[in-house]
C-alpha cells in the first residue's frame, strides 16, 4: 500500500521485491500494526516523508534472505522492525546513548519504506527478536505502541499514580506494565467514551473517566498519548507538586496558554522522541514477564485505508493490525 502524495488515500500497487543491501535482511511481513504516527504521515502533519512511500513501522515478520555481512539472524527467524531504522553512530547524540536524537536518523515507514507490504528490508542492527509468547498480530503493536509507551513510562521516574490521556494502543499496553510494577493508572478518554473507560479498567486501570474530569486523587505523573495540545494544561492541573507531564506523541496540536501557577511547584513538561535500541531490549525482557496481552483488530493489507480511517475516528479498541 503506497502513499504517492500526502493527504491522499494509499494505493494498492505491485512493486519489485526489495533486495537486502550489506548489513540488511529481507523480511516477509506477517503483520504490521497501524500507528497514529502513520496517520500523521498520511495526513501531512509530518512534513518530509519519502515519496512514494510504503508506510508502517510496527512490523513482525520472518527473515528470508540476508545481505552480505548480515549475521545476527538466521533464516526463518521471527523479528520485529521498529520506527528507528538507522542512525549514524558518530554524532554527539549517538555517542552519548541518545541515538533517538540522531540528526541523520532514518525512520521506518517515513524516510524508509515500511511494512504495509508483503516484504520489507531492514538494517539488522535495528531489528529485535520477538518473544514467542504472542502471535504475529498480537506482537506487532509492541514495536511502537509498546516501545514508545515504555519510554514514556520510564520518563515518569518512580511515579506511583500515573494518568494516561488517550487510551489506545500504547496506553492499553503500558497500563499492564505499570500494574505489574505496582503503580496505579488513571485513564482519561474522550468525553462520553464509556466503552473506552471500561476497556481501560479491564486491562488494569484503577480509575477511568473523561479528559475533562479531574481524577479522584492528585497524580504523580501524566502521559499524554492523544495528539491534543489542550490536554497539557489539564494534565498539569491534575498533578501533585513535583509531577511531570510526558508528551508521548511525535505530533501534537498547539498547547494553549495557561497560568504560571499551573506549572509552579516544580511541575514539569517533557516530550518523548523516537526510541533507542536499549529501550527495545529492556521492553522485550519485561513484556513476557507481565505478560503483556494486546487487544487487536486485524485488517487485510488492502484495507489499510479503512484501518487508518477507523483509527482517525477513534473506533479502534486496542490496536489495528494489517495482515498480508
Amino acid at each position: 500500500m503506497v502513499l504517492e502524495q500526502k493527504r491522499t488515500p494509499l494505493q494498492l500497487r505491485d512493486v519489485p521485491q526489495p533486495k537486502p543491501k550489506p548489513g540488511e535482511v529481507l523480511i516477509q511481513v506477517r503483520a504490521c500494526a497501524v500507528c497514529r504516527t502513520d496517520l500523521h504521515v498520511v495526513d501531512g502533519e509530518l512534513e518530509h516523508p519519502k515519496l512514494p512511500l510504503v508506510p508502517g513501522h510496527e512490523i513482525v515478520g520472518t527473515v528470508i534472505e540476508a545481505g552480505s555481512g548480515a549475521k545476527w539472524f538466521h533464516l526463518g527467524a521471527r523479528v520485529g522492525v521498529p520506527w528507528l531504522g538507522w542512525t549514524c553512530g558518530e554524532c554527539a547524540y549517538c555517542l552519548s546513548d541518545r541515538e533517538n536524537l540522531c540528526d541523520r536518523a532514518r525512520f521506518t515507514g517515513y524516510t524508509l519504506d515500511g511494512g504495509y507490504a508483503e516484504y520489507v528490508v531492514a538494517d539488522e542492527r535495528f531489528c529485535f527478536p520477538i518473544p514467542q509468547s504472542s502471535s504475529d498480530a498480537e506482537a506487532a503493536p509492541l514495536l511502537c505502541a509498546g516501545l514508545i509507551g515504555y519510554r514514556s513510562l520510564m520518563k515518569t521516574g518512580a511515579a506511583k499514580r500515573i494518568g494516561l490521556y488517550g487510551f489506545g494502543a500504547a496506553a492499553h499496553i503500558i497500563t499492564q506494565v505499570a500494574h505489574y510494577q505496582g503503580r496505579e493508572i488513571y485513564a482519561f478518554t474522550r468525553p462520553g467514551d464509556m466503552e473506552g473507560q471500561q476497556f481501560a479498567k479491564s486491562v488494569g486501570a484503577t480509575w477511568a473517566g473523561d479528559s475533562e474530569t479531574l481524577p479522584p486523587e492528585k497524580l504523580d505523573a501524566a502521559i499524554i498519548f492523544a495528539p491534543v495540545g489542550e490536554l497539557v494544561p489539564r494534565a498539569l492541573e491534575a498533578l501533585n507538586k513535583g509531577g511531570v507531564v510526558v508528551c508521548g506523541g511525535i505530533h501534537m496540536s498547539d498547547i494553549p496558554s495557561f497560568p504560571y501557577d499551573t506549572l509552579w511547584n516544580e511541575r514539569s513538561i517533557c516530550s518523548v522522541a523516537n526510541l533507542t535500541r536499549r529501550d527495545g531490549k529492556e521492553f522485550f525482557l519485561i513484556a513476557p514477564r507481565v505478560p503483556v496481552r494486546t487487544t487487536v483488530e486485524t485488517f487485510p493489507l488492502e484495507q489499510a485505508n479503512e484501518a487508518l480511517a477507523n483509527l482517525r475516528a477513534g473506533k479502534i479498541k486496542g490496536a489495528a493490525v494489517l495482515v498480508p
